[in-house]
């Protein structure tokens, strides 16, 4: 895989940006603001960081440019996710998140070979998202995407669906040097609220033994299927605030109970 290329996806890697503390400071907070252009300025002045990254994996025999374009969809995530107030680098929060990103298509890649046509069209099908968002402020729908790229609402669906991997709901995305952040914190349950566990009769009376805050975020995450990022900002405090505070919520009900 040679990494050393200087042109991967179209991008002339030797003229990428190098944003200062300053400029990354000041665009973060433009785009906290809902400033796109901010973003865009953002991603590209990182991109570095997805090149450091996809070094690691020049032994392997994946295409380089798959990988810078999986490394870049980790990026965004890290950007959309990361938490100013928590006293961590960007980079130091980007990196596990871009990693992680790459190690789940290369796992996925490696046990079910999914063909190239399939990638670009999930591809392209990421970047016109992306563009739409920029365009019009607001998340497309699945058929402007479709017909953003020429192709079937189906197809788009099937494409994304295809590079898609299983994840462990306790892989860890996110440590402050505390209680780490996993993915099953990110994710909101919007099926079968009404089977969910915390319904049982003998764990309504545990959260009745909790502080009012507590029981509060135990219901939005739990009966109301929020996910902490959700919950943090209707109650006004840090997404890793919300985290502990369900940890401990979950473990005194678990002390309760047994």
């Amino acid at each position: 895989m040679p990494v050393y290329k200087v042109e991967i996806c179209g991008v002339n890697t030797s003229k990428l940006p190098l944003l200062t503390s300053e400029e990354k400071e000041s665009l973060f907070q433009r785009i906290l603001d809902g400033d796109q252009e901010a973003r865009e300025q953002y991603i590209k002045g990182n991109l570095r960081l997805v090149l450091s990254v996809i070094q690691r994996f020049s032994g392997s025999n994946e295409n380089v440019d798959d990988l810078f374009q999986i490394g870049c969809i980790g990026l965004i995530k890290a950007i959309d996710n990361f938490d100013i107030t928590q006293n961590v680098k960007f980079s130091t929060y980007a990196v596990p998140m871009i990693l992680g990103e790459i190690r789940r298509y290369l796992r996925d890649n490696n046990s079910i070979r999914v063909s190239r046509s399939l990638r670009d069209t999930a591809y392209k099908a990421i970047y016109a998202k992306e563009s739409l968002m920029k365009k019009n402020l607001k998340e497309p729908t699945l058929m402007e995407i479709a017909e953003e790229i020429g192709v079937s609402k189906e197809a788009v669906t099937y494409a994304l669906d295809a590079i898609q991997s299983p994840v462990s709901l306790y892989e860890p995305v996110y440590s402050d040097g505390k209680d780490p952040l996993y993915v099953m914190d990110q994710i909101s349950d919007k099926k079968n609220l009404e089977e969910n566990w915390v319904e049982d009769l003998s764990l309504s009376e545990a959260m009745k033994r909790l502080p009012e805050r507590e029981r509060h975020i135990i219901d939005m995450r739990f009966f109301e299927g929020k996910t902490q990022t959700e919950v943090a900002e209707e109650i006004h405090i840090s997404q890793a605030q919300v985290s502990r505070l369900e940890k401990n919520a979950l473990k005194s009900m678990k002390n309760y109970l047994s």
